[in-house]
C-alpha cells in the first residue's frame, strides 16, 4: 500500500515537470517571436528617416504629415508589450500610409527611384512584419490553450504563467481590411 502513494506521488511530480518544460518551451516560443516582431520593427524605423527625408526634397510644405510620421515613429520606439507595441505601430502605419500616399500627389517623387526604393523596402519590411506577427500570435494561441488545458491548469498558475497578449492589427486597420481594394486598369 506504501508503494502505492510513492508511485502516485511520482507521477504526478513527474508529470509536474513535465507540464512545466513543455510550458517553458511555448513560452520561450513566444518570446522569440516576438523579438522577432521587434527586429522587423526595428528595420521599419530604421527606414523611416530616410523616407521622410526623400519626401522633404519634394514636398517640403507637408510639415504635418511628416511630423505625425516622426511623433508616432518616435512613440512607437518607446512603446513596451506586445498590447502597447501593437497600438503604437497601428498608429505610425497609418502616419506611413499617408506619408506614402504623398507620391502620389507629386509626380516627380513617384518617379524618384530613392523613393521608389524605398518605397520597395517598406513593403518588404511590412510583409515580413505581418508574417512575423501571425508567427506570434499562433505561438501566444499555442501557449494560451496549454495552459488553460486540464490538468496543465492546476499547475500553470502555481508555476507563475500568465497568459500572453496577442499582437492586435488594431481597429483601424481591421477597418481598412473590410473595404476591398480599388483596381483600376
Amino acid at each position: 500500500m506504501n508503494w502505492v502513494v510513492w508511485a502516485v506521488g511520482a507521477f504526478v511530480v513527474l508529470y509536474a515537470i513535465i507540464v512545466y518544460n513543455g510550458l517553458v518551451t511555448l513560452r520561450t516560443r513566444v518570446n522569440q517571436a516576438f523579438a522577432d516582431i521587434d527586429v522587423q520593427l526595428k528595420q521599419r524605423h530604421d527606414l523611416i528617416p530616410n523616407l521622410i527625408e526623400t519626401v522633404k526634397g519634394y514636398a517640403a510644405h507637408e510639415r504635418n504629415t511628416l511630423q505625425a510620421v516622426v511623433e508616432t515613429r518616435n512613440a512607437a520606439l518607446k512603446a513596451q508589450g506586445p498590447a502597447d507595441q501593437a497600438a503604437a505601430e497601428n498608429a505610425l502605419s497609418g502616419a506611413l500610409g499617408r506619408l506614402v500616399a504623398l507620391g502620389e500627389a507629386y509626380p516627380d517623387l513617384k518617379a524618384s527611384a530613392n523613393f521608389q526604393q524605398l518605397q520597395t523596402d517598406l513593403a518588404d519590411i511590412e510583409d515580413k512584419l505581418a508574417s512575423a506577427r501571425r508567427f506570434f500570435n499562433n505561438g501566444v494561441g499555442e501557449y494560451n490553450a496549454a495552459i488553460q488545458h486540464f490538468p496543465a491548469v492546476l499547475f500553470a498558475g502555481l508555476m507563475g504563467f500568465r497568459p500572453q497578449v496577442f499582437f492586435d492589427v488594431g481597429e483601424t486597420e481591421r477597418k481598412a481590411l473590410e473595404v476591398p481594394p480599388k483596381v483600376a486598369f
